[in-house]
């Protein structure tokens, strides 16, 4: 599952060759960290030959073997805390807690074997629309994708190592590769978002440089350069119309590849954060431990995975909710335009560029949910909500003792 085979380690050098950290010149080296882990961890089934993504045989039988080996540890573990009671947990709550993960967990790993064939043919859309960025634009973008990218999956590892210290090695394996695969997943679903993002900004700079030519030749109409300018101006917006509807698809493509993934992250993410608060909230009321780690490590370890957690889901929304602005930004600026011109033909053509912004909206979601601000609002709302009623109950006199909760909260051994 770990190991990979000479065809990889040389793939793998190869791409490193032609990238460095923070100087991205192309999409493929923007996204080579990610696709490098991806290979590692065999849910990268392709190979790029001359800027074409195509399915790997090698590749794609390491994969194969990859999620049928994380299954069956799924079902292993699972069995495990439920049926044969090998695992043992402190309380009821952390019970939960596992079952939810390792379910939500397994669906994801599934989901991303099933769907590597349409995840390969969108990376090779978005490869195609993103060549049009100038360099400076793959600069700006890899100082975050690639510091997340590696810093992240190196936070994971470490993480893993530090806190699973007590846990059985191949279990400990298992949890890291488990976490690893969750997050390269998002992480791929943010770099896509971010790439498209930056196409979109790109139409947006194109549309207020020919704003201010337009504004220039209404002012000089009579120079007789004004009648060789505007059919050029005229191509170039209808290209930029192309453009922004190809761009359109592939945010819908985008939301039906992910959905299912993202939606189990979501879950999982709101489920995580909720369930360590409550655990930390018991641990401030009277100590109670219902995590097998380390006393000292014990409230360290819940800050730092609350923190996790939200930063990773904060980071996702961010891409998504930016990116949405600039789709709107374009609608504003097709109308600036518009009210910047009185060539016939041009108004013409920004009268269709509207009317297609306005059938064809541009969002992120997951299943119908919209992945932005108003999502992270929501999932910080009900956990505090959560969390009110949750301290409320547990500084209630009939609960101030600590028998009580750990009646509540415990399983008798």
């Amino acid at each position: 599952m770990f190991g990979s085979s000479k065809l990889q380690t040389r793939a793998i050098d190869k791409m490193r060759k032609k990238w460095r950290f923070f100087c991205a010149t192309d999409f493929e080296s923007l996204m080579c960290p990610c696709f490098i882990f991806c290979q590692i961890l065999g849910i990268f089934p392709y190979k790029i030959d001359a800027s074409v993504f195509k399915t790997s045989k090698p590749r794609y039988v390491i994969s194969t073997i990859a999620i049928c080996v994380c299954f069956i540890g799924f079902l292993t573990v699972f069995c495990m805390i439920n049926i044969y009671g090998i695992t043992k947990f402190k309380g009821v709550p952390r019970i939960i807690e596992r079952n939810c993960f390792y379910i939500l967990s397994s669906f994801i790993a599934v989901v991303t074997y099933i769907l590597s064939g349409p995840r390969m043919r969108l990376l090779q859309t978005i490869m195609e629309i993103s060549s049009k960025l100038p360099p400076e634009s793959y600069h700006k973008l890899s100082k975050l994708i690639h510091a997340k990218d590696v810093l992240g999956s190196i936070f994971i590892v470490s993480g893993a190592i530090y806190f699973s210290m007590d846990i059985h090695i191949v279990l400990q394996f298992f949890l890291m590769y488990v976490y690893l695969l969750i997050f390269q997943m998002d992480m791929l679903y943010m770099n896509c978002v971010c790439v498209l993002k930056a196409c979109l900004k790109r139409i947006n700079d194109n549309l207020e440089h020919m704003r201010e030519l337009m504004i220039e030749n209404e002012v000089y109409h009579l120079d007789p350069m004004y009648k060789h300018r505007s059919p050029f101006l005229l191509i170039e917006l209808r290209a930029l119309k192309r453009q922004h509807l190809t761009i359109s698809n592939t945010v819908q493509m985008l939301n039906i590849i992910f959905s299912l993934q993202l939606l189990a992250t979501i879950i999982i993410t709101f489920g995580e954060i909720t369930f360590h608060l409550y655990f930390h909230i018991l641990y401030w009321q009277d100590g109670t431990i219902l995590i097998n780690i380390d006393d000292s490590l014990y409230a360290t370890f819940l800050t730092i995975s609350i923190t996790y957690y939200f930063i990773k889901i904060a980071l996702i929304v961010w891409a998504c909710e930016t990116g949405k602005d600039q789709a709107v930004r374009i609608a504003t600026t097709v109308h600036d335009v518009l009210n910047s011109v009185s060539n016939n033909e041009i108004k013409a053509e920004l009268h269709l560029f509207s009317m297609q912004i306005m059938h064809r909206e541009i969002r992120f979601a997951a299943m119908g949910l919209n992945v932005d601000a108003t999502l992270l609002t929501t999932i910080v709302g009900n956990i505090s909500t959560y969390l009110i009623i949750l301290m409320q109950f547990l500084t209630m006199p009939q609960f101030c003792n600590k028998e009580v909760i750990l009646n509540v909260t415990q399983i008798t051994q």
